[in-house]
């Protein structure tokens, strides 16, 4: 079995698991492909170490970029750069060195990183 995104005007709509042959065989009246994906690839990285298949899993409001062959999580902020090479947004400003211990959350406002305060 294998995961397939329907993609219509540059966007992901449905997600579904089938076989090819399936895919091969459906009768689909709605406008869009279906572009096969792989739930183990992620930033450009097989998780299992196989072959990446379209830099990341799709999702529902992905864009599928047919350039790049590439499926592209929604832009998280207006801020954020698009890495190139792993289609995955980036902060323009680095996380603090110590995110691991301290929690961070994204400030669109000030473009910067503001440590989330324990209740």
């Amino acid at each position: 079995m294998a995961h397939y995104a329907k993609v219509r005007d540059g966007k992901v709509v449905d997600i579904i698991v089938a076989e090819q042959e399936h895919i091969d065989n459906m009768v689909d009246t709605s406008p869009g492909n279906w572009i096969q994906t792989s739930y183990n690839t992620y930033g450009g990285v097989h998780l299992d170490g196989g072959t990446p298949l379209r830099k990341n899993y799709a999702g529902i409001d992905y864009t599928y970029d047919s350039i790049r062959d590439a499926f592209i999580p929604p832009k998280p902020f207006n801020s954020w750069i698009l890495d190139e090479d792993s289609c995955l947004w980036s902060a323009p400003v680095a996380q603090p060195s110590d995110s691991d211990t301290v929690p961070y959350t994204w400030n669109e406002e000030t473009t910067s990183w503001d440590a989330v305060e324990a209740e």
